[in-house]
């Protein structure tokens, strides 16, 4: 699927109500996983320690951080959407954010997204996304919820 360009409001208010897209698979590797534990000093067993993972956790093996796969949003949102013609974008808001399933090492993920509304807002447009983080060959997502991203589009 090709990326939907974004150059307006106008052009992103067509799409409310409908499902945009589904970005490619990333596959979270352990590196990964390690990184986002020194960046936010997050050292839990079940994230780091393989060994101990692989017999006392009940995914058997370590998992990705929660906050490790929303971080990817925006990464995945933008192999969907190129937005042009943007000053800035801001995350805004998680309205509601569900954890359904761990994501273990070496999973790959990818985001499949609905727009539910863009609203503009004197200039700045609300978009609000409802997220699924699909997990490669599983049934249950990784999450869903409903998230915004506030543009500032250049005048």
């Amino acid at each position: 699927m090709s990326k939907i360009i974004i150059r307006s409001f106008a052009d992103l208010q067509q799409y409310e109500g409908t499902e945009i897209g589904v970005s490619d698979y990333h596959t979270i590797t352990q590196e990964q996983i390690n990184l986002f534990a020194e960046a936010t000093l997050d050292h839990q067993w079940i994230h780091l320690d393989a060994e101990r993972a692989k017999t006392e956790s009940p995914f058997g093996g370590t998992i990705a951080h929660g906050y490790l796969t929303v971080s990817l949003l925006p990464y995945l949102w933008g192999q969907i959407i190129s937005i042009e013609n943007l000053k800035m974008q801001v995350n805004y808001e998680i309205e509601s954010l569900r954890f359904n399933q761990a994501v273990n090492v070496n999973s790959a993920l990818r985001l499949r997204v609905k727009l539910l509304s863009a609203k503009d807002l004197r200039g700045v447009i609300k978009a609000r996304l409802e997220v699924t983080m699909e997990i490669e060959n599983s049934r249950k997502p990784a999450y869903t919820g409903v998230i915004t991203f506030l543009y500032h589009f250049n005048s």
